[in-house]
């Protein structure tokens, strides 16, 4: 019977799957290690494929301990959280637990701040579309303009970005520039690729209603100054007659890449909205959160249902939330612990890396981004070696290491190399040797110091370095 087969198949298929889970969150006993792994120990999955893996800043594993809080909701526990029955309210309880676990990571008031969205690219367009839209509806309210204010209503609202932002960013703010809901401007960054206030603080006009800032970048690991960004802007509104009709300049920023590496404290950085990706630091993909300060107005992106305060539609994913709950309580418990780790395998890296060149080649490289380590994420190594041609380069090492490249493409001219080193204007010559190498919970000392040795000597074979 067809019908029979197929659903065999599915449970077996579901089996599999939930032994995937469970296999991962009690791996590690088998190597002598603490059951659910800890800072600095290799996980026994990766050791077995045998590739050394430098692309933390792309994704992390599934941290063990976190698969392990995941596994009873991919079968026991599987309510709907809407569901005022015993099979709803648990899981009701633990997406309750996994919104208080990630407001106490980034020292939100109010759980309730917390809002769990599918993906970074998801919340960040929330942000975006949500204060432009709940501007233009005060538009529609207002009317009129004051006299005793520059703000117009008939403006369309204005946003601040940078022209290192994520795509996720980027392009969602031209795509709506493109249907005419809003302008935008995206200012420089320097060689470091650090944003100044000042020049945010200038690109706003009585009609900027948002400015979204990445906290860090993917690429060269440059760490914003978000506070001072805040309050520059926020002056700026205020001395331009702006603040949107009465309705506040709001600041966001895209902290994707900062959870888990950097300390978080959305009210010490002064922002209004925050997005979080849980894949980024120990959790599942498929799961995020955008943090929404209380009293700020946005649009909703999703309609539909009441969930998540009514504010984001559809039925929440509680096996992927508990997760982003289970790896924010780590990172917020492990977190000098792992800045501590991830630093010094980094640093370790590119010692080995410097030992393996020539005096006369020292020249060849250059490392990207800030120069104090404290404005550059503790685990991103932006490095160039001329004359490297590094797509082809982690192509041939791709079954020995994972890392990523900072060029798009082989042929090296101006327009290949990623947009991130073009605005930092770093020479093209470098910029197409660019490799990006990011560390992790999980990195040993054995591994960098391998790594090291297969990049130099795919750096001899190209005929890079002598």
């Amino acid at each position: 019977m067809p019908g029979l087969a197929a659903a065999n198949d599915c449970i077996k298929c579901r089996s599999m799957v939930g032994n995937a889970i469970l296999n991962v969150a009690s791996e590690g006993s088998d190597l002598g290690h603490p059951p659910f792994g800890g800072v600095g120990i290799a996980l026994p999955h990766l050791t077995r494929i045998g590739c050394i893996y430098l692309d933390y800043n792309a994704t992390t594993p599934i941290f063990p301990e976190v698969a392990r809080e995941m596994a009873p909701f991919l079968y026991e526990h599987f309510g709907n959280p809407s569901s005022g029955h015993t099979y709803g309210r648990a899981c009701k309880a633990a997406v309750d637990t996994a919104r208080r676990r990630v407001a106490s990571l980034i020292s939100a008031q109010d759980p309730a701040e917390v809002h769990f969205t599918a993906c970074g690219t998801e919340s960040d367009n929330w942000a975006i579309y949500g204060a432009v839209m709940a501007a233009r509806q005060r538009q529609r309210q207002a009317g009129g303009a004051s006299s005793s204010s520059s703000y117009s209503p008939s403006a369309p609202p204005h946003v601040v970005t940078s022209a290192v932002e994520h795509p996720a960013v980027l392009v969602h703010l031209e795509h709506l520039q493109q249907q005419g809901l809003l302008t935008y401007t995206a200012v420089p960054v320097d060689g470091e690729g650090l944003v100044s206030p000042s020049d945010v603080a200038a690109a706003v006009t009585p009609a900027t209603v948002l400015v979204t800032i990445m906290h860090s970048n993917n690429e060269v690991g440059a760490v914003q100054p978000i506070a001072d960004i805040a309050d520059a802007a926020r002056a700026a509104a205020a001395a331009v007659g702006g603040s949107d009709g009465g309705g506040g300049l709001l600041v966001h920023t895209d902290a994707a890449q900062s959870t888990g590496k950097v300390e978080l404290e959305v009210g010490s950085l002064r922002v209004d909205a925050m997005t979080l990706v849980g894949h980024k630091f120990g959790a599942p993909k498929g799961v995020a959160a955008l943090y929404v300060r209380r009293g700020v107005q946005l649009a909703n992106y999703f309609y539909g249902g009441g969930q998540e305060g009514g504010r984001r539609a559809g039925t929440e994913n509680v096996m992927q939330v508990v997760g982003l709950g289970a790896a924010a309580e780590l990172a917020e418990a492990e977190g000098p612990a792992l800045r501590s780790h991830m630093a010094a395998m980094a640093q370790r890296l590119l010692a080995a890396v410097l030992r393996g060149v020539r005096p006369e080649d020292r020249d060849k490289l250059r490392l990207n981004g800030p120069s104090d380590a404290s404005r550059r994420l503790p685990n991103t190594l932006s490095l160039s070696i001329r004359g490297l041609n590094s797509p082809l380069a982690l192509q041939r090492l791709s079954e020995q290491l994972a890392a990523s490249a900072g060029a798009a493409c082989h042929s090296g001219d101006a327009q290949s190399v990623s947009a991130v080193l073009r605005a930092m204007k770093v020479p093209v010559e470098y910029a197409a040797g660019t490799l990006r190498l990011s560390t992790g919970r999980h990195t040993t000392p054995q591994e960098v110091d391998r790594a090291a040795e297969l990049i130099l000597a795919e750096a001899r074979r190209q005929g890079a370095l002598g």
